[in-house]
């Protein structure tokens, strides 16, 4: 057994429960809440921006955050399992065909955002429609409410 792994079988039940972090991938929109400890005192501080990377994992998994503050780019980069880290949320599912997006470094204006992502709907010859399974929880659930022949398509 190497150092690396001495570490982390010692410090695992001191690492957070996988359940306490939300499901998030690159490119979501990202609300880290961070503890800033300033003397005796202590609060909460907000930063939201886009998931641009993470890499590691177990104790030295980290993600890399970037917003745009006075019209220019600014990169954190969070420890998960810090205890710095009070939560995470995620504001919006952003759709990323890469795993890293760097290449967001040199865009400037409206061409820096990211398409939302549309889970649970397929397109059908130019028709957005819910997914199979979608389609079914929805037949079950509030047939009542929709009018025959309606649907609450977006």
């Amino acid at each position: 057994m190497n150092p690396q792994e001495t570490i982390e079988t010692t410090v695992a039940d001191q690492l957070k429960p996988a359940d306490q972090f939300p499901v998030f991938s690159v490119g979501d929109t990202l609300s880290v809440h961070v503890r800033i400890i300033e003397g005796e005192k202590e609060r909460i501080q907000v930063y939201q921006g886009v998931l641009i990377a993470q890499r590691g994992r177990g104790i030295n998994r980290t993600i890399t955050v970037r917003r745009i503050v006075a019209n220019e780019g600014v990169e954190r980069i969070f420890p998960l399992h810090s205890p710095r880290i009070a939560k995470i949320e995620v504001v919006r599912r952003g759709d990323a065909r890469r795993a890293k997006l760097y290449y967001l470094r040199r865009r400037v204006g409206k061409s820096r955002r990211l398409r939302d992502q549309r889970r649970g709907l397929k397109h059908v010859r130019g028709q957005v429609q819910p997914a199979t399974s979608d389609l079914a929880a929805a037949e079950a659930g509030d047939a009542d409410d929709a009018a025959p022949g309606q649907s609450d398509i977006l």
